[in-house]
């Protein structure tokens, strides 16, 4: 091994136990794999290869990932588009020969067939900080609490009564990734004891973002899953988190966002859809937080 073989978009490095994706950052390449970079593939992570013909003259190299191996992959649920699979080499058709070369060779190392999941994540999640704008807020990740700061201009009027919003990983049960190229894109947060039963509408549930257009782009929002998703799964149990002390507070927020929230409080209020009460609670929330 140690071979490199070439594609569109992309380089395969074959090492001794695992595969070095490399990906091409030209503007024609996709923006998840420029977003990418480059990741490492260990064979332990690979159920099975495939060599076939592609579109146009190409032939396709696939490593097909094992479920719970790559929390990419995990996040995605099989909404990525085929040209966005980072397990997808295509090569031009007269590489074909040497596509099945290396696939022959890497076939008696990989996991193969089997339903038993590992137990962590084999390939490296992206790393926080991380953050992106969704089409009614703002999500951030810094490796252990996710927040959600919304927008006046977007969030409904069931997240500006509720607040912006903060989740520690370790109170998370999962994470429901719906790509923004297909209906109702949305990125939200499962709770390991949710309040209630959430709304089916992802635009009014405080535990999610809803994606639009140019809101929530696949090559922002998915690594940002897939980074919860990475750090869920080494979070400490609830039990264990909750015997850690706690001596820091939240951090302040600028005073130009909370008059930006009060202002779009006040509107909210004059137009009926917030109460007198909610309306003074909820003002004197902000005002606490200055």
């Amino acid at each position: 091994m140690g071979d490199v073989l070439a594609g569109f978009h992309a380089a395969w490095e074959f090492e001794s136990d695992s595969v070095l994706i490399r990906f091409e950052r030209g503007i024609r390449a996709p923006k998840l794999f420029q977003a990418l970079g480059e990741r490492r593939i260990p064979h332990e992570a690979i159920a099975a290869l495939t060599v076939a013909p592609g579109k146009r003259g190409t032939v396709v190299l696939h490593a097909v990932p094992r479920p719970g191996a790559d929390p990419l992959m995990d996040a995605a649920a099989g909404q990525l588009k085929e040209s966005s699979d980072p397990y997808r080499l295509v090569l031009p058709a007269e590489r074909g020969t040497l596509a099945d070369h290396y696939a022959n060779e890497l076939r008696p190392l990989v996991f193969g067939d089997g339903d038993e999941a590992p137990e962590r994540y084999l390939v490296p999640a992206p790393e926080a900080p991380m953050q992106f704008k969704a089409y009614d807020g703002k999500a951030a990740f810094d490796g252990k609490t996710v927040s959600f700061r919304w927008f006046w201009t977007g969030a409904s009027s069931a997240k500006w009564k509720a607040g912006d919003q903060s989740f520690l990983v370790s109170d998370l049960a999962g994470v429901e990734w719906r790509s923004p190229e297909l209906f109702e894109g949305h990125l939200r947060l499962l709770r390991r004891d949710p309040p209630g039963a959430p709304p089916a509408q992802a635009d009014q549930d405080p535990a999610s973002v809803v994606f639009g257009l140019g809101y929530g782009p696949v090559h922002e929002s998915l690594p940002f899953a897939a980074a919860v998703l990475g750090a869920l799964r080494s979070a400490p149990s609830p039990a264990a988190t909750a015997a850690l002390p706690r001596h820091a507070g939240p951090a302040r927020r600028d005073p130009a966002d909370i008059a930006d929230s009060i202002r779009h409080l006040g509107e909210l209020h004059e137009a009926g859809l917030v109460t007198d009460e909610e309306f003074s609670t909820k003002k004197a929330q902000l005002l606490a937080e200055l």
